[in-house]
């Protein structure tokens, strides 16, 4: 347990700083999922093909392609873009993307496609005489979306939100390949060091397994306080 202790002779506090990333990683690209999610759900649910074929082509990509490869993508190939508009302009130095930028939004876009389903499914739900009476009452779309139709999708959508918050902190494992220092990154770097990879990748898991579940224990609270379950 040495090489779990604090201090010169141990990588707890590695392990910390990576645990608190893993975290923060975590957070960014749930919200920004969600804000993208905002975007997405109105496009799926118009009358109009084309939006629909937007809302559904974002949809079926982000949900369809590996997480890993999504990653690939914007890290690597953002680095390309961004310096192939570089060249243009005389520049010809190497250019790489900001590794913590690139995961959150790789994840968050893999986020914002479950989060936009899960909306998608909660608006559908609701029954369409409630968009049918705030009409009548001469409510405004923008009203009644905000105070009738959105704490309802909240309601119904909290379990399957739930269930998104998980696969986006598990996900931002995947990220260890762009360079930055989470969890399963400082893992590897201590296990290589110390040559003792099943000590440091089982704590790896224990260190995911806490996390989850203080994060499935605080969802469960919310849900039973707005009497969610039944």
């Amino acid at each position: 347990m040495e090489l779990l202790s604090f201090g010169d002779t141990g990588w707890g506090d590695e392990l910390l700083r990576a645990t608190f990333m893993t975290l923060l990683v975590a957070i960014v690209a749930f919200l920004f999922g969600f804000l993208v999610s905002f975007l997405i759900v109105p496009l799926k649910l118009s009358n109009k093909k084309i939006l629909k074929y937007l809302g559904n082509t974002y949809t079926t990509i982000f949900r369809g392609v590996p997480e890993l490869l999504v990653i690939y993508l914007l890290f690597f190939g953002g680095s390309s873009a961004v310096m192939f508009v570089a060249k243009i302009f005389g520049y010809k130095e190497f250019i790489e993307i900001n590794a913590f930028l690139t995961g959150s939004v790789s994840i968050g876009l893999i986020s914002g496609a479950y989060t936009t389903e899960v909306l998608r499914g909660a608006i559908e739900s609701i029954n369409k005489g409630q968009f049918d009476g705030a009409k009548s009452l001469g409510l405004k779309k923008t009203t009644y979306y905000v105070f009738v139709i959105a704490p309802q999708v909240l309601r119904l959508s909290l379990p399957n939100l739930s269930n998104v918050w998980q696969l986006t902190l598990k996900d931002t494992a995947l990220i260890s390949v762009t360079g930055l220092v989470e969890i399963m990154r400082q893992s590897y770097i201590a296990s290589g060091v110390t040559r003792n990879p099943l000590l440091f990748y089982c704590f790896a898991a224990f260190l995911y397994l806490i996390l989850t579940t203080i994060s499935l224990k605080y969802f469960n609270k919310l849900e039973k306080k707005y009497n969610f379950r039944t």
